[in-house]
């Protein structure tokens, strides 16, 4: 099998990301299906193990065919950016902020050149990046501006249920605002050609309704009549198969069980609360409309339990797999 090179970022070295990388390459699982390449610190990888009780083989490499991609080898490309002596775990600083930018940032050329086929990204923490002027809000944002991608396309996959977000980080009246005709219609393409483009062709996608019931023709809420219908209506013209509104209350179960290949969430958390309930380890964020394939755990840089060993790597270990298992149709 030819496994594809998935990089791995460390993420914030004062957070869990060094751990679940460590805990994830020493699954056997993961060494199987992909060719890991892990872009951080080496001290900090190495204070890591000792956190996880767990010993493996680091190997610095400056170029991706240099690794040695067995079980219990982590390749890794050092920056070697952070004083070990001086890092504090579980907390903000400006040296982990920093760091964490350094490892993207370093991950996305090595994409751009081609010796990564996709990215599979760690924590990283809004203060630290601060506090490092570094002034992004998060992963999704960074990649826009490095890559100079137009209004990145997050998909999230549990098992079989994938969910598409009209809109991201802005406050539930903003959310509602943004529910236009125009705008749906746009998503509705984008989203099926995001579905071609990870090998899932033929694709059959559900809208969510805003409403309860999806306004009951209007009785409460609008929404549906003036904007949603009318947009799946145009997309249908098309050629797109796709179905809605559907009430969001059953729509992400039946795209669970299989009746859809994807679900557009029309606001952040209809979509998040549904596929978290469903598996909030295994709920993994893929990022399209980039230059390459990104998927990247769904949780945080967990201070409270970084440094301890604690820190379950089933998230990482998902994003890594799925990363590979979609990224030779990606990149055709």
């Amino acid at each position: 099998m030819n496994r594809s090179y998935i990089g791995i970022p460390m993420g914030d070295p004062a957070g869990i990301g060094p751990e679940i990388v460590i805990k994830a390459l020493a699954e056997e699982r993961v060494n199987e299906v992909a060719k890991p390449v892990v872009i951080g610190d080496r001290s900090t990888l190495e204070q890591a193990m000792k956190f996880c009780n767990l010993e493996l083989e680091i190997k610095c490499i400056e170029n991706v065919e240099e690794g040695d991609y067995r079980n219990g080898v982590v390749n890794l490309i050092d920056l070697n950016n952070v004083d070990i002596e001086k890092l504090e775990m579980g907390k903000v600083q400006a040296m982990a902020g920093k760091a964490a930018f350094d490892y993207i940032k370093k991950s996305v050329e090595l994409a751009n050149a081609g010796k990564l086929d996709a990215l599979a990204t760690t924590p990283i923490n809004k203060e630290a990046l601060k506090a490092g002027n570094i002034n992004y809000i998060g992963h999704t944002e960074i990649l826009e501006d490095l890559t100079k991608s137009a209004d990145p396309l997050t998909m999230f996959q549990v098992y079989d249920l994938r969910v598409f977000f009209l809109s991201r980080h802005v406050s539930l009246r903003g959310a509602c605002d943004m529910v236009t005709e125009e705008r749906l219609y746009d998503y509705i393409q984008r989203c099926m050609k995001a579905l071609e483009r990870l090998g899932i062709h033929n694709a059959k996608m559900a809208v969510a309704g805003l409403n309860p019931h999806s306004g009951e023709h209007g009785l409460f809420g609008d929404e549906e009549v003036r904007e949603i219908e009318p947009a799946i209506s145009k997309a249908r013209e098309l050629g797109l198969n796709v179905v809605g509104p559907v009430p969001a209350d059953s729509v992400f179960y039946f795209g669970l069980k299989g009746s859809y290949d994807a679900v557009l969430s029309l606001y952040h958390d209809q979509g998040h609360i549904a596929t978290k309930m469903v598996d909030f380890e295994r709920t993994i964020s893929i990022t399209n409309n980039l230059p390459f394939l990104r998927t990247s755990v769904d949780h945080g840089t967990a201070f409270d339990i970084a440094g301890t060993g604690k820190a379950g790597a089933v998230s990482m270990i998902e994003a890594i797999v799925l990363a590979a298992k979609y990224a030779p149709q990606f990149n055709k």
